[in-house]
C-alpha cells in the first residue's frame, strides 16, 4: 500500500515537472511562418483565419472569418451580440480603425439604473436585459470587409456556419465555463436551450456541441451581410424578445446602428510609431501618454521588472489613468476631449517632472479612477503574406455577457451598459465614477479600455498586440510593447512575462502570481507602494514581422487555455 502511494506521488510530481518544462519551452518560443499568422484564444478560430489566408484572403478577410469563428468556439467573449474595435495597418503605410462598440438604446436615460436613494438597483446595469447595449460586431466586420476585404463576404462567414451546424468538441475551457454559469442556464430558458443538452443535463468533456439556432443566424448574415442581423427576421426576433422580457432595444435601434471608421491615434516611442484605437476606446490615448512619460527614462538600464522600473511604470500608469477618467468618452458626444494635449510630449514632460524617483505618489481621492470593467474580453492579431496587420479586441463585457441568449437566435447578448457611469456626479475612492464624458445618453458608445495596437517603423507595421482584461488591458498591452522595444524580448517572451497593474484608484498595485522576487517586492514597497497579489492578468495575442529575415513570428499567451497561434 505504501509502495503504491509513493509511486503515485512520484508520477504526479513527474507529470507536473514535465508540464512546467513544456510550458517554459513552448511559451517563450514564437511560431515562425512565411505566409501569414493568426493568433487567438481558440485554436479552431485561428485555423479558420489561416485557412482564409491560404485561399488568398488578406489580413482583414482573415480577421473577419476569425471573429465569426470565435462567436461559435469562444462564447465567453467571441460574439455577434457584443462589440469592439479593429486597428488595421497596411504594408503600404495606410492605417485606419473600425469602431463597432455597442451603443445605448434610444430609450436609455442618464439615471435609468437608479432608485429613489440614488443608488444602482440590484446591479441592474450588469444584469438583465436592461444591461444590453445595441450590438456592433456584425456591422463592424461588414464595414471593415467592405472597405478593405478581398474575398467574397459569404466565404468568410461560411466556416462559422459549418462549425455551429456540425458542432465542436467540448474542451476543458467550455466545460468549466458552462458549469460555472449553470445557475444562469437554469434562470434563462433561452440560454439553457443552448448551453444544456436537450434533456437538461450538462455537457461533458468530449461531447459534441451543436448550435443550430446560431447556425441559422449566421446563415442570415452570410446571405444578407449586415442586414441579416440588423433587419428582417433576426431584428424582429430580438426586438420581440426584448419587449417580452423587459428589455428596451427595438427594431429601430438595430436598423440605425452603424459602425464607424475612425482615424487612429498616433504617437512615437524611441523611433517606433504607435498606431492605436481612438475614443470611445481609452486604450490608445492612455498607452501613448504612458509611453511618452517613460520615454524620458533609460528603462533598460534599470533591468526588466526591477523595483526601479516598476516604480516608474506605476507612476506613469497612475497619472495616465487619472486623465482617462476625467476626459475620455464617446467622441460623437464629447467634442472637447483634449486628445492632442494628453498625447503631447511636452505634457508628458510635466507629468514626468512630478515623479519622485524614490517615493510613490499618492492618488488623491478627489481625482478620478475607473468604473468596473470585466476582464472577460478576447483579442486576436493577424498578419498576411504581404505584411498587412490587423489587431482586434472585442467582447460581451462579462464572461458570457449578460448570460442571456436571444431566443431563437442562438447568440449571447452583451451587458456593456455597465461600462457607462451609472451615478452622475458621484466619484469616490472605491472606484465609483460619475464624470460627465461617460454618462448614459441614447445612441452613445460607452468608454472602453480595449487597446488593439499596431507598432510600426518607417511607415510599415512591425508588430500587433492586444489583450483582454478589463481595465488591465491598457497596462498589459503597454508592458508587451515595452518588453519588445526596451528589453529586446521576442514576441513570445514579451507576452509571457509577468505583469503589474495600477489604475490610480484604488491606490494599490497588483502583481501577477509568483513572477516577482521577494527582494523586488520589498524594494518596491519601500518606495511607499501598496501591493497585492492577483491571478493571471490578461492574455496577449501578438504577431511580429522580422523584416531582416522576411519571416513572421507569432505567439499566443499561455494564460489563454485554448489559445493558439497558427501560421503557414
Amino acid at each position: 500500500m505504501k509502495m503504491r502511494s509513493i509511486s503515485k506521488t512520484f508520477v504526479v510530481a513527474l507529470t507536473l515537472l514535465l508540464s512546467i518544462t513544456l510550458f517554459a519551452e513552448g511559451g517563450r518560443t514564437p511560431l515562425r511562418a512565411k505566409n501569414g499568422i493568426v493568433t487567438s484564444a481558440s485554436h479552431i478560430a485561428s485555423q479558420v483565419g489561416v485557412d482564409i489566408l491560404k485561399q488568398g484572403g488578406n489580413a482583414v478577410d482573415a480577421a473577419v472569418a476569425t471573429a465569426f469563428a470565435l462567436a461559435v468556439t469562444w462564447p465567453t467573449a467571441g460574439n455577434i451580440g457584443g462589440g469592439g474595435f479593429m486597428v488595421y495597418h497596411g504594408d503600404d503605410g495606410h492605417a485606419t480603425t473600425f469602431d463597432f462598440r455597442e451603443k445605448a438604446p434610444l430609450a436609455s436615460t442618464e439615471r435609468m439604473y437608479l432608485g429613489l436613494d440614488g443608488l444602482v438597483v440590484d446591479n441592474s446595469n450588469h444584469r438583465s436585459l436592461l444591461s444590453v447595449g445595441v450590438p456592433g460586431t456584425v456591422a463592424g466586420m461588414y464595414k471593415a470587409h467592405q472597405e478593405l476585404g478581398k474575398l467574397p463576404w459569404a466565404d468568410l462567414v461560411a466556416p462559422a456556419v459549418k462549425l455551429a451546424r456540425e458542432g465542436i468538441p467540448i474542451t476543458w475551457e467550455l466545460y468549466s465555463g458552462f458549469r460555472s454559469n449553470q445557475s444562469f442556464w437554469d434562470q434563462y430558458p433561452s440560454s439553457g436551450a443552448v448551453f444544456l443538452k436537450e434533456d437538461g443535463s450538462a455537457y461533458e468533456l468530449g461531447d459534441t456541441w451543436v448550435q443550430s439556432d446560431l447556425a441559422a443566424t449566421l446563415q442570415l448574415i452570410q446571405d444578407q451581410g449586415r442586414d441579416g442581423f440588423y433587419k428582417g427576421k433576426n431584428a424582429k426576433m430580438l426586438a420581440d424578445f426584448m419587449r417580452a422580457n423587459g428589455g428596451i432595444i427595438t427594431e429601430e435601434d438595430l436598423e440605425k446602428y452603424e459602425a464607424v471608421e475612425r482615424e487612429p491615434v498616433r504617437g512615437t516611442y524611441r523611433g517606433y510609431e504607435i498606431v492605436s484605437m481612438p475614443p470611445p476606446s481609452s486604450g490608445g490615448v492612455v498607452i501613448i501618454e504612458m509611453l511618452n512619460i517613460l520615454e524620458g527614462y533609460d528603462l533598460a538600464s534599470y533591468g526588466h521588472n526591477s523595483a526601479q522600473y516598476l516604480h516608474l511604470l506605476t507612476e506613469s500608469m497612475r497619472r495616465s489613468y487619472a486623465d482617462r477618467a476625467e476626459y475620455l468618452g464617446d467622441p460623437d458626444f464629447n467634442e472637447s476631449m483634449p486628445l492632442d494635449r494628453l498625447m503631447d510630449k511636452d505634457y508628458a514632460a510635466t507629468l514626468r517632472a512630478s515623479i519622485d524617483m524614490d517615493k510613490a505618489s499618492v492618488s488623491d481621492e478627489n481625482e478620478y479612477a475607473g468604473i468596473y470593467e470585466s476582464e472577460e474580453t478576447t483579442h486576436y492579431s493577424v498578419v498576411d503574406k504581404d505584411g498587412n496587420m490587423v489587431s482586434v479586441t472585442y467582447t460581451l463585457e462579462n464572461g458570457y455577457g449578460s448570460r442571456i441568449v436571444a431566443e431563437g437566435g442562438g447568440y449571447l447578448l452583451n451587458n456593456e451598459m455597465g461600462d457607462f457611469n451609472a451615478v452622475p456626479g458621484v466619484t469616490n475612492r472605491n472606484g465609483q465614477i460619475g464624470t460627465t464624458p461617460n454618462l448614459i445618453e441614447p445612441e452613445k458608445r460607452m468608454l472602453s479600455s480595449m487597446s488593439p495596437t499596431i507598432v510600426a517603423r518607417d511607415g510599415k507595421p512591425v508588430f500587433a498586440v492586444g489583450s483582454p482584461g478589463g481595465r488591465t488591458i491598457i497596462n498589459t498591452t503597454a508592458q508587451a510593447i515595452l518588453n519588445l522595444i526596451d528589453f529586446g524580448m521576442n514576441i513570445a517572451e514579451s507576452v509571457e512575462a509577468p505583469r503589474i497593474h495600477h489604475q490610480w484608484l484604488p491606490d494599490v498595485t497588483s502583481f501577477e502570481g509568483l513572477g516577482f522576487s521577494d527582494d523586488t517586492l520589498r524594494l518596491y514597497e519601500e518606495k511607499g507602494h501598496q501591493v497585492r497579489a492577483r491571478g493571471e492578468q490578461g492574455s496577449v495575442m501578438g504577431v511580429y514581422y522580422d523584416r531582416d529575415s522576411d519571416i513572421f513570428l507569432g505567439a499566443a499567451d499561455s494564460r489563454a487555455g485554448d489559445g493558439a497561434v497558427v501560421g503557414y
